[in-house]
Order: C-alpha cells, then sequence, then structure tokens
C-alpha cells in the first residue's frame, strides 16, 4: 500500500506562453512523468515529494497546482453544490484565511469573478453550517489559495501549492525599469542550452536578472532554496521533515560557477541596482558587475585568459524595444550591436529578445534560430546569432 508521500497524481505547472516544452523538460529530468504539453502549462504525475521539488527545483515554472476535485457544472448553483461535497475542515481552519482566484473559458460561465465567489460563499456556507464560525479571506497572504479553472462545463478546483508565484525568487530587492521577470530570464538561457560551461556575458544588464539566473544555471543552485514561504506550509500534510531534507539535498548540489559570468550596463544606476542584487543573491563571486557601453570598449571575452576566448561565449541581451527612443535612435542602436558582436565576438553565440521586429532587422546578422516569448503582454522575438571571424563555408569533403 502506498503512503501519501509515495502515492502519485496529475499535477499542474503553469508558465510563460512559448516555454511550454522547457518546462516539460525540466519536469522529466526531476523524475516526473509528463502526461500533457498544454498552451502555459504542463501535467504531471506526481507525488508529495516530487511537488515539493517542482517547487524547490523548477526554474521556469510560475505555479504549481494540485488538483482537489473534478466535476461537470452548467450552472453557478452547480458549482456551488460541488464545492459544497469537499470536506472542508480536513484542508482548513476556520482561524486560518483563504483566497480563491478563477480562470474561466465558458459559454456557461461569463465572469470568472462570479465562479470564484460562488467557490468563496460554498466553503464559508460549509463551515457556518458545521461550526457557527467561517474562515476569513485574505487575497494578499492566504494559508490556502485555491484556484477554479473552468473550460465550458468542466471544472478543476486546485490547491496552489506555490503560493506566490514561483518567480518570485527572493533575491530581487531592487529594479531598473521594465525589469525582466524571472522566469522568461531562465526560460531564456534554457533555451539558448545554457549550462555554466563557457563564459557568459549579458551586457545591457539592468536589474541583472539574466545574470543571476544564469548564476543560478551554473552553480546548480535551486531557484526555491531564496523563498521564505510556499502555499504547501500552511497545509494540513506539511511534511516538514521532507522538506528540509529536499533543502539540504539541494544545498549541497550547489557548485562555484565553472567559468566567469559578467554582467554591465552604461547606466550607473542600473549597476548600482545589480551589484545589490547580485550581492543580495550571494553571487558576488560568480557575477562580476561592470559599468560599459556595450558598443564601446573591448570585449568582456577578449579580457579574459586565453582558455575563455578558445571556449568563445554565450551572450544574452535584452536590448531597448523603442519605447523611449525615436526610430531613427533604436534602429541605430541595433546597428551598433550587430557590429560590435561581429566584430568583437567571434567564437561565440548571442541570443536577443526584443520585441521591435523591426529593430531586430538592423542587427545585420543571420540569425540561426527564432523563437517567439512574451515579455509581459509584449510577443517578442528571440533570436540567435551564431559568430564567427570572416565568412562562413561549407566543407567539402573530396571523396
Amino acid at each position: 500500500m502506498q503512503t501519501p508521500q509515495q502515492s502519485t497524481i496529475e499535477m499542474v505547472a503553469t508558465t510563460f506562453n512559448g516555454l511550454e516544452e522547457v518546462l516539460a523538460t525540466e519536469i522529466a529530468a526531476l523524475g516526473a512523468s509528463v502526461t500533457q504539453v498544454h498552451k502555459r502549462a504542463v501535467s504531471f504525475l506526481a507525488n508529495k515529494r516530487l511537488m515539493y521539488m517542482a517547487n524547490l527545483h523548477l526554474r521556469t515554472a510560475l505555479h504549481i497546482y494540485v488538483p482537489l476535485q473534478k466535476f461537470i457544472a452548467r450552472t453557478p448553483e452547480q458549482l456551488y453544490r460541488n464545492i459544497s461535497k469537499i470536506k472542508w475542515r480536513e484542508h482548513l481552519k476556520k482561524q486560518q484565511t483563504f483566497a480563491v482566484s478563477s480562470v474561466v473559458n465558458s459559454s456557461y460561465f461569463t465572469h470568472s469573478k462570479y465562479a470564484a465567489l460562488k467557490v468563496k460563499d460554498a466553503i464559508v456556507d460549509q463551515f457556518r453550517r458545521q461550526t457557527g464560525e467561517r474562515p476569513s479571506v485574505d487575497v494578499r497572504k492566504p494559508d490556502l489559495q485555491l484556484h477554479i479553472h473552468i473550460n465550458e462545463h468542466y471544472c478543476t478546483l486546485y490547491k496552489d501549492s506555490s503560493g506566490d508565484s514561483l518567480h518570485k525568487r527572493g533575491y530581487r530587492q531592487q529594479t531598473d525599469r521594465a525589469p525582466l521577470n524571472e522566469v522568461l530570464a531562465a526560460g531564456m538561457l534554457l533555451t539558448s542550452q545554457w549550462s555554466g560551461t563557457q563564459p557568459f556575458v549579458d551586457p545591457m544588464c539592468g536589474s541583472g536578472t539574466i545574470a543571476i539566473e544564469a548564476a543560478l544555471i551554473a552553480t546548480k543552485k535551486a531557484p526555491g532554496l531564496y523563498r521564505e514561504h510556499f502555499g504547501f506550509f500552511t497545509w494540513a500534510n506539511f511534511d516538514k521533515d521532507l522538506w528540509e531534507i529536499l533543502k539540504t539535498q539541494a544545498l549541497k548540489q550547489c557548485i562555484p560557477a565553472p567559468h566567469p559570468i559578467t554582467a554591465a550596463d552604461n547606466s550607473p544606476k542600473a549597476v548600482a541596482i545589480a551589484r545589490a542584487n547580485v550581492a543580495h543573491a550571494q553571487l558576488s563571486d560568480s557575477i562580476e558587475v561592470k559599468m560599459q557601453d556595450f558598443n564601446r570598449g573591448k570585449s568582456h571575452i577578449n579580457m579574459l585568459n586565453e582558455e575563455a576566448e578558445q571556449l568563445g561565449g554565450l551572450l544574452v541581451i535584452n536590448p531597448p524595444y523603442g519605447e523611449r527612443l525615436t526610430p531613427a535612435n533604436i534602429e541605430q542602436l541595433y546597428k551598433r550591436i550587430g557590429n560590435t558582436l561581429k566584430n568583437k565576438y567571434p567564437n561565440c553565440e548571442a541570443w536577443i529578445l526584443s520585441a521591435n521586429k523591426d529593430a531586430l532587422k538592423n542587427i545585420g546578422l543571420r540569425s540561426a534560430k527564432k523563437c517567439l516569448l512574451y515579455n509581459g503582454a509584449l510577443p517578442c522575438k528571440y533570436h540567435k546569432y551564431e559568430l564567427y571571424t570572416g565568412t562562413r563555408r561549407k566543407k567539402i569533403v573530396s571523396l
């Protein structure tokens, strides 16, 4: 007979549009069985141990949802009755708080907030009937975060094991303008196959998020190690001993960064913020933050030793998209980026994320790969450039 820790159920991990396959690969690497890849989500089989590990280790997940009840409902009354069938005192104490989020794509339920309200009412009414008291709603930091997903008449009620979104690692104390989401940064790096086996440069680092995520991957540090709280901490079946074991194992697998990681920016404010975030992430030994204009001065790779030059390097760049620049200025900026890459970074690989498709055309280099990612609501092209000296020619083999 399986124990609760050993028994598996189908859970759901959510992510950003375009990162589904990256997340599925991460989940499989943890030892969980992926059952289906959806739009912005991945279903997988997991037990309590793997659920804890998913929250601790996954770099491209936003939430890990554990199903509580699946049912069919075509009216608010049917939704209410099905939620009322759950024995809520097994999941929530009357002195605890809860909140309900919702995603609805249904011709039966046209308002997602109303669906969430019916779930809340069913829970509160059951407590009142059974105890004369009711738990309170706290949308900011609830003890139990619930999520109702309705697709036409198919309804699934989930417990959110993550609580706050997993992109909130806990290391970022300050941000510059338009900071990149941590999950998106990790997804960009994993898409580029970054693993720490060569020097890394983010020459327009802003708050330093890409470089920090690169260092976490290179040092094999689990992103969840910075977090002080996960949703499952306040669940009735929370296994603190198991959680401490998994945290200890995660700490033991950390290694020093094998190669230099550089973050640079031409903004004094951005450099100060990046340095503060790197220090708070306890990665100052792994990341060097510099004040430098990418299009001026020496290559960051060439300033390293000969071995680093031979290895080449990986550059991941999130340049301005043009919101605060005139069309002529953004065109010139992207031209300079392309020239700098070609002239100063031979034997390297560069990936550039931009929501400005017209500006990307001015890079002047042929992209080896293109992906579609989303920076918030902005659709972005993520282009790979293989850099080399002179003209690349195919080798002709004589037979």
